[in-house]
């Protein structure tokens, strides 16, 4: 007789092979260097923004950790920052999305009891204040963007919610709450948020709000509202009308918000990076993530994942594979 104890059972079994695949896959990815290099991207292929992602999804996913190999991980961290506290700058010529790595590597050395004031201090260097010349009522006022030298007026260079939240993240593991950096931020978050309670991607590049225009302002989309949720809970924000946005759009099969066939390739394209994202989303408002059957069906027999659409580098397994982990983890 099958009991709902039993299905449970099999499916937190199934859970377990999952995450025990991904994580002997991941492993047996990392180079002798201790880092992970794509072999897909140029751009990722120095390691410095794919090893702080893959590290931290094995720390969330793996409490029996090989010390030799963590040790590896941190030190080839450790020897790509430069002397400012940037991850990602290792080669001039070719940044490696400074402001991300640098973010996920704080995260993961946090949780691994260790941290670096130069990495703090570089990341505040980088938000739009009045300190690099940005006033309050400046479109980006408050945000990060990809990284690297200073920018002060008036060019903003790329500047995005995603960036923003994983910044707003690492520097709430080290700096108390009222620290003036979060207020800052808010004013960030609350311009890109819409009267709906979802989140659009960037305020001043227009061709990164993926879901389009309505003729009003740029439409709410689920990758964004969850970057949204979880930048503002870092920051100190309400979440309550982001997380009604979710509760009403959330799906398990595709991200949502991109309505008609000029958007069916971010519906899938961005698939992994919302399934990590809103596993965390969703339990922070009190949700419980679900992902365990859809990501059971696409996970390959190696162990990994990779989604066939090539859009925003999700083709790359290592990425998919430590976003899918992360899920799972969540």
């Amino acid at each position: 007789m099958i009991t709902r104890r039993s299905l449970l059972l099999a499916t937190l079994g199934r859970q377990r092979d999952a995450r025990r695949k991904a994580i002997g896959w991941l492993w047996r990815e990392q180079s002798v260097d201790g880092g992970w290099h794509s072999r897909t991207y140029g751009l990722l292929r120095s390691g410095q923004s794919l090893t702080p992602l893959v590290l931290l999804a094995l720390l969330e996913a793996d409490s029996e950790l090989p010390t030799s190999r963590v040790r590896k991980a941190v030190d080839f961290l450790r020897r790509h920052i430069d002397p400012h506290g940037a991850l990602g700058r290792a080669q001039s010529e070719l940044p490696d999305y400074p402001n991300y790595a640098t973010s996920l590597a704080v995260i993961a050395l946090h949780k691994l009891g260790q941290c670096d004031a130069k990495m703090i201090e570089y990341l505040l260097g980088q938000q739009f204040t009045e300190d690099n010349g940005w006033e309050r009522d400046h479109p980006v006022y408050g945000a990060w963007g990809m990284g690297g030298d200073r920018v002060h007026p008036p060019h903003t260079g790329h500047v995005d919610l995603s960036m923003t939240r994983h910044v707003l993240e690492a520097l709430a593991t080290q700096l108390p709450s009222d620290h003036p950096c979060f207020a800052k931020a808010r004013i960030f978050l609350k311009r890109c948020q819409n009267p709906d309670g979802g989140f659009f991607f960037s305020t001043v590049i227009d061709e990164a709000n993926k879901a389009g225009h309505d003729g009003r302002g740029w439409r709410s989309y689920g990758t964004a509202t969850v970057d949204g949720i979880l930048a503002s809970i870092a920051a100190g924000a309400e979440t309550d009308s982001a997380a009604r946005w979710l509760r009403t759009h959330h799906q398990y099969r595709e991200v949502p918000g991109f309505h008609g066939e000029a958007y069916a390739r971010f519906r899938a394209g961005l698939r992994y990076y919302y399934t990590a994202s809103s596993a965390r989303a969703l339990r922070a408002i009190g949700m419980i993530p679900k992902w365990r059957e859809a990501l059971g069906a696409t996970q390959r027999p190696d162990g990994s994942w990779r989604n066939p659409e090539t859009l925003v580098k999700e083709d790359d397994p290592l990425i998919a594979t430590a976003l899918a982990l992360r899920a799972l983890s969540a």
